[in-house]
């Protein structure tokens, strides 16, 4: 028979309290708790610096040391508050951009810090919005090119000169609608398989995506797309809508969301199926920055709400791999 001692060519040690740096894949009987315990490897999430206004529903795009959001909404439902502000993540801080073109909550986002696209959203007191702008970095251009089906809490990714919409709500109804932006305009392409409204999580490029989550009800369905297919995969194991997103068609990040309460949940997605990770946001939320904000080792978590009376500001970098005790039942 295997045992510890045969793999790793020492005994369990008995210690009387737990070590204060211990060693990946140590592990040890702590026998004043009575309890196994050992080290392993996690992925883990930080804390970031705080975004200068505090909002939900906003757009964001780009990396975790080169991010941008803007527009969304300032206050909590019953005193809407939209913006125009933009703000630049330089890993550390925030600063203040040029001022997107609109007022606008739920708009998405793609791109990078320095070539990105906005589109959609709700105006306050008027129909939803196709409306789209790229970002050079320093200033917005609105496009004279609209969605072609005015939508908010819809996903982006890709870049600016080859970008994917998908699905939002729409005056049409809650759909799988997805568009391909050319740099110039927007074109209709095949609908996505779930149809459950807005607040999905969207990665990869525009020939080769993964939208995966929504709400309306709350779903974990998870889709790939290889530029003009759509073809159901493995679902989340917690269904949400209104998640934070990062990474590739096979290399995927989930977090946060509505369940319809809001979640910290983090899961990881490896090409076929989704790995719960041990430990999720420090802040439960829902309605982060809309955009691919990352990758599967290095994203952020931007905005968002954790009740109804709340917006936090706080940004959170999802670090990779970090350590974790644990302690066997």
């Amino acid at each position: 028979m295997t045992t510890f001692k045969g793999i790793r060519g020492t005994t369990i040690e008995v210690l009387s309290s737990d070590p204060s740096n211990p060693e990946i894949g140590q592990i040890w009987y702590n026998s004043s708790s009575g309890t196994l315990k050992g080290y392993k490897q996690v992925n883990v999430w930080a804390s970031g610096g705080n975004l200068n206004t505090a909002r939900t529903y906003s757009g964001g795009a780009g990396i975790s040391t080169a991010a941008i959001v803007w527009a969304g909404q300032t206050n909590p439902p019953g005193f809407p508050s939209f913006t125009q502000a933009t703000e630049l993540y330089n890993g550390t801080n925030w600063t203040s951009g040029s001022n997107y073109p609109i007022r606008v909550n739920g708009p998405f986002g793609l791109g990078t810090q320095t070539a990105t696209l906005g589109a959609g959203g709700y105006i306050y007191g008027a129909p939803n919005t196709g409306i789209t702008a790229t970002f050079n970095g320093s200033a917005w251009t609105q496009s004279p090119n609209s969605l072609n089906t005015a939508r908010q809490a819809a996903a982006g990714t890709g870049t600016q000169t080859a970008g994917i919409a998908n699905a939002g709500s729409s005056p049409g109804g809650n759909g799988g609608f997805t568009e391909l932006w050319n740099g110039t305009s927007w074109t209709n392409t095949t609908t996505s398989n779930t149809t459950s409204a807005g607040g999905r999580g969207l990665t990869g490029t525009q020939t080769a995506a993964l939208a995966f989550a929504g709400g309306s009800p709350f779903v974990g369905n998870t889709e790939s797309f290889n530029g003009s297919t759509w073809t159901n995969l493995n679902s989340m194991n917690t269904a949400r809508s209104n998640l934070g997103y990062a990474g590739t068609q096979t290399s995927a990040l989930g977090f946060g969301g509505y369940t319809p309460s809001t979640t910290s949940a983090t899961e990881l997605w490896n090409g076929t199926a989704w790995t719960s990770n041990p430990t999720g946001l420090a802040t439960s939320r829902a309605q982060i920055a809309s955009g691919n904000l990352g990758s599967q080792s290095s994203a952020l978590a931007i905005g968002g709400r954790n009740s109804p009376a709340a917006t936090p500001g706080a940004t959170e970098l999802w670090t990779g791999v970090g350590t974790k005790t644990i302690t066997a039942s």
